[in-house]
């Protein structure tokens, strides 16, 4: 059988950048939430809650390095259009990683009167980063649009995301923690859920209003029939999530890790659902996947590195999972 490489290579780089940007939101998603979370917790509630997060928090971030290395090198094209058109929150959300990275270890090196110092500053680093992806996100669905409406719409997104983060923040401490901080994590995860819908609906909104084109992708017959799952889908989801968290914690620890796993479901629907609404796109309306991307003998190449490295971070992903699950316990630095 002949395949049309030219064709189906620049498909395969886009469903592995898909593939490692999803897959960041939701794990470092956890950790940016449980860093925002931080500004409603007390100091032994905050050891407890880096605890959750001390073994994973590195490992996440890896995903984050290679959607934006498959961005480069695949597609080189779009890496300028977009990272032009995003200098700004870029350098802020690096600043913000930064932040939380320094934080994340000075804590617990400092003396005990300067802890509480770098416990605001790890809120804050994960606060500017989270903002800073949304508003990227918020601006890439208007198709990098600039001026004032543009501007708002991504503060707007970026409020929500922020708060997405808190809820999966939340939904991660239901999973690892117990007792008091347990049963205030299901309160933040409450509250969270309000504006994680607001900006899910917010996004599904603005995307086919952006472009007559991803409207007609959604609302002409047959493709709105086939399409309506998503968002019926994800409402059921985050009625049934609300309605968990008034009977959350349950006895013997039940179903702790189904609100994690619900919003990773959710969030999953929301990237499919943005998935085809810009595909073939990777520049919004401007660079469609094919015209963006290297020369095949080039993505042949990177194509079989991206094959031996994948593996070996889905592995040590798991094996860390797998290693620290269970519940958290004190965060030592030896």
């Amino acid at each position: 059988m002949n395949l049309d490489w030219p064709i189906l290579l620049p498909f395969i780089f886009a469903g592995l950048m898909g593939l490692a940007i999803l897959i960041y939101v939701i794990l470092d998603g956890f950790d940016l939430g449980i860093g925002i979370l931080f500004a409603f917790a007390g100091d032994e509630e905050q050891d407890t809650m880096i605890a959750a997060i001390g073994p994973f928090w590195d490992a996440n971030e890896t995903w984050l390095v290679l959607a934006v290395g498959l961005l480069l090198v695949a597609f080189p094209l779009a890496h300028g259009v977009i990272l032009t058109a995003l200098y700004l929150p870029v350098f802020v959300l690096l600043f913000g990683l930064i932040l939380r990275g320094v934080a994340f270890d000075f804590r617990a090196k400092v003396p005990a009167h300067r802890k509480q110092r770098w416990n605001r500053i790890f809120f804050a680093g994960s606060l500017i980063a989270s903002l800073a992806q949304g508003y990227m996100l918020g601006v890439y669905v208007l198709g990098l649009a600039t001026g004032l409406p543009a501007m708002v719409f991504g503060a707007l997104v970026a409020l929500c995301l922020a708060a997405a983060y808190a809820a999966m923040g939340s939904a991660w401490l239901i999973y690892k923690t117990e007792g008091e901080l347990q049963q205030k994590a299901v309160l933040w995860l409450r509250s969270a859920l309000v504006f994680t819908a607001l900006g899910m609906a917010a996004v599904s909104i603005a995307t086919p209003l952006a472009s007559p084109r991803i409207f007609d992708r959604w609302f002409i017959l047959p493709d709105m029939v086939y399409l309506a799952p998503l968002p019926i889908l994800s409402a059921i989801l985050f009625a049934w999530l609300w309605w968990q968290t008034f009977h959350l914690p349950k006895a013997n620890d039940r179903h702790s890790m189904l609100p994690f796993l619900t919003l990773a479901a959710i969030f999953t629907l929301g990237f499919a659902g943005l998935a085809w609404s810009f595909y073939p796109f990777v520049v919004p309306d401007r660079l469609t996947i094919w015209q963006a991307a290297s020369a095949p003998e080039s993505l042949a190449i990177i194509l079989a590195g991206t094959l031996f490295v994948l593996p070996v971070i889905i592995g040590y992903s798991f094996y860390a999972y797998r290693v620290f699950g269970g519940k958290a316990s004190d965060l030592r630095y030896d």
